[in-house]
């Protein structure tokens, strides 16, 4: 099926759905980025929210915070839809084809890192201390491999990635090194193709559940969330795209940030980057309410 006719991944809000031409296009990178407290969780969980109507199951959520302070996913979700947010067991069976045992449960919510306050890139760290978390991504990116694998073809369709730190080079940064794996091994992968990286030795022996339960991967939309060192959406939209960073890769670059008008302080985002769509060039202010987002 082409992108076009391709069925939008919508936020469930209306004027951000429309200044995107209906949605985000389903099987691209889309970063939402913006100063801590912009909202950017928020929005995002709208949109993992919004998996359950449109493909029927919860998007996936791959919270990539090491420092201890929590994105409060599960309480969000819960206070705000009156959902539950499964955890992800963390577990990788010695036998492989429990990835298909169905009637298992998984989970929609992954925390991969656990080494509380610890910064995540190379020029915080002394170099045994990048060494040993260069140890530890080395054994968790399999782990989150299979998260993905057996998400998807449990039937969902969007991941977010949450809690990435700001930094001055990507190439430095563990979160980032992280995602560029998953997203490329894994979501951008033919579903054969991402089975036979995980299973291995043991894919000839499951090739008959891969196929069973293949999926496009073209369907899977991905939403990074950044955290930018700007607060003010003036600032970042003036910031050029670098190339070779997470900006200059995204299909959709969404920016939220602060906004001054009248001795006030606001809200606003804007739609900066949107590749192979209608989008329009509004600045929309917002504010964050406890039923969600309004935009004026």
């Amino acid at each position: 099926m082409s992108e076009a006719k391709k069925q939008r991944q919508t936020f469930g809000y209306e004027v951000l759905d429309s200044l995107l031409g209906g949605g985000l296009l389903p099987g691209k990178l889309t970063v939402i980025a913006g100063a801590t407290g912009a909202g950017k969780t928020q929005l995002g969980l709208s949109w993992v929210r919004e998996g359950l109507r449109a493909e029927g199951h919860l998007g996936s959520i791959m919270d990539l915070t090491s420092r201890g302070d929590s994105q409060n996913h599960a309480g969000y979700l819960k206070d705000r839809y009156g959902l539950p947010l499964p955890v992800f067991d963390g577990h990788v069976p010695h036998d492989l084809a429990e990835v298909f045992d169905f009637d298992r449960p998984w989970g929609d919510y992954f925390h991969p890192f656990h080494r509380a306050g610890k910064r995540v890139t190379k020029g915080d760290l002394d170099p045994d201390d990048w060494h040993n978390w260069k140890v530890e991504l080395g054994r968790t990116l399999r782990l989150a491999g299979f998260f993905l694998y057996g998400s998807m073809i449990r039937g969902s369709r969007r991941v977010m990635v949450d809690g990435v730190e700001p930094t001055d080079k990507f190439s430095e940064s563990i979160q980032f090194e992280f995602f560029e794996y998953v997203y490329h091994q894994i979501l951008r992968r033919e579903h054969d193709w991402a089975a036979r990286e995980l299973l291995r030795e043991q894919f000839l022996k499951n090739v008959g559940h891969v196929e069973k339960h293949g999926y496009d991967h073209g369907d899977v939309g991905c939403l990074y969330l950044y955290t930018t060192p700007h607060k003010f959406l003036d600032e970042l939209i003036d910031e050029p795209i670098s190339e070779g960073d997470i900006f200059a890769n995204a299909n959709t670059i969404i920016l939220m940030g602060r906004t001054r008008e009248e001795g006030r302080l606001g809200r606003a985002l804007h739609v900066i980057k949107h590749r192979g769509s209608a989008c329009g060039d509004e600045i929309v202010k917002y504010r964050i309410t406890d039923s969600g987002f309004e935009f004026a």
